[in-house]
């Protein structure tokens, strides 16, 4: 049952990630604009224009050039840049770490929040001090991210100037590393001053990400926590003499932290996505930015690269929490 379940995912998988390459295919190339006219000077011929044209295979009809493309991304090849004339995959895998080190950060900071509303909430349930709690959720949850944004760099860039609120790392501390993980491998490599300067960037952003998110973790595991309170087994516990912390912690929690879960699984997708605004925000040097380029730049390959990168993103984070909750749940497991 598991390995069907498994194997019907990653089909489902495979086919959503070929949808989205044929719709974006399609859709940037409705869009009004010449992007090889961008990349000539004003007095290019018609003769350089449609060399350029030839040489990134735009002369050719829209089903030839998304077969060529599709065909090269199966190899390994997703074109080359536009405007860098840099591999599109080099391009992309370059700026990824940054955006996975950034929305790992956030959910992180968004978890300790939403479980600390929660676990509060519960444990002073049919109080005053609940009735608050749901009213800062509920303004944390009408705001969107890149308010909360605007907000942090008022307060703690301008008014309150103790964060950094541009870049990723300081220029005199540019790491000279393996990978782009910089975060991780300057742990590795006990560089923790690099590691301090990197999360002093990222604290505002990664902040501006998680609050929403917090607020929906915390309002969703207080319901599943209160209601976890009235079943037998929690009664039993109160019973045998624990207390309340106890009963909330080591009794309740590990069933009703189930569904919300689930609703990380999925919330951390539209978390990835709204890096996009994030980093243009505080200038961060991630995908998200160079997605924002790119179209500006009508950079189609690179376009295409990016949006299918965050499209396999989004499936895997998906099909991973669906098999972590079937595990999870003995109703599926033994199923």
């Amino acid at each position: 049952m598991f390995l069907r379940r498994l194997l019907t995912r990653i089909a489902t998988t495979l086919v959503t990630l070929l949808g989205v390459a044929v719709i974006v295919f399609a859709v940037i190339r409705i869009v009004p604009g010449d992007p090889v006219a961008m990349m000539l000077p004003p007095g290019a011929t018609e003769a350089d224009i449609a060399r350029l044209n030839a040489f990134y295979g735009l002369d050719k009809s829209i089903p030839e050039q998304f077969f060529i493309w599709l065909g090269g991304v199966v190899q390994g090849d997703f074109g080359t840049s536009i405007t860098t004339r840099q591999p599109v995959l080099g391009l992309v895998l370059s700026r990824l770490p940054a955006t996975l080190e950034l929305s790992i950060m956030a959910l992180v900071i968004a978890v300790a929040l939403g479980g600390l509303v929660a676990l509060t909430g519960t444990r002073l349930r049919y109080t005053r001090t609940e009735g608050a709690l749901d009213v800062a959720n509920g303004m944390a949850l009408s705001v969107p991210d890149f308010l909360w944004g605007l907000v942090l760099i008022l307060l703690f860039g301008v008014l309150w100037p103790v964060f950094t609120i541009s870049g990723r790392v300081s220029p005199q501390l540019v790491p000279e590393f393996a990978t782009s993980f910089f975060l991780f491998e300057s742990v590795v490599r006990l560089r923790f001053d690099l590691w301090l300067d990197l999360v002093q960037h990222m604290l505002m952003p990664a902040l501006a990400l998680a609050i929403p998110l917090a607020a929906i973790i915390g309002q969703l595991l207080k319901q599943s926590l209160k209601e976890t309170m009235h079943l037998d087994y929690v009664t039993l516990a109160r019973t045998k003499g624990y207390s309340e912390n106890h009963v909330i912690l080591r009794e309740a929690l590990r069933n009703a932290v189930l569904p919300t879960l689930t609703l990380i699984g999925v919330q951390f997708t539209f978390l990835i996505g709204g890096t996009v605004i994030i980093e243009r925000l505080f200038s961060y040097e991630g995908l998200g930015n160079m997605a924002i380029d790119a179209v500006i730049n009508r950079d189609l390959p690179l376009i295409q690269g990016i949006v299918l990168l965050f499209a396999l993103l989004f499936t895997l984070v998906n099909l991973a929490v669906d098999l972590l909750y079937a595990v999870l749940n003995p109703r599926l497991r033994h199923a």
